[in-house]
């Protein structure tokens, strides 16, 4: 099944995301490499695709996992959750219905 991952951001998270992006992005092409990810991203703190200093307020990943606690486990060991990137995540199954 499914599962959405919604992680927010602390303030000022821009810092804390460039020191852990690569090994962040190192799990991502993981999960893309089993075949497990649907899609991936982060919320550009301003209303475009490359919003500079400002930085992110959050992710969303929706990946899939044999059950909530396997995917809560995932998210619990991602690298932006050990750099302190992340003041909280939340983990819901997904059901996927288009397209």
């Amino acid at each position: 099944m499914y599962y959405a991952i919604l992680c927010e951001d602390v303030d000022n998270s821009l810092p804390l995301r460039k020191t852990a992006r690569e090994a962040h992005l190192q799990r991502l092409r993981a999960l893309t490499d089993e075949g497990r990810l649907l899609v991936a991203g982060p919320h550009p703190a301003l209303d475009t695709e490359d919003p500079g200093d400002a930085g992110f307020t959050g992710s969303l990943i929706i990946a899939e996992f044999d059950s909530l606690e396997a995917a809560t486990a995932w998210a619990d060991s991602d690298p932006y959750v050990d750099a302190g990137v992340f003041s909280r995540v939340v983990v819901k199954p997904y059901k996927r219905v288009l397209p």
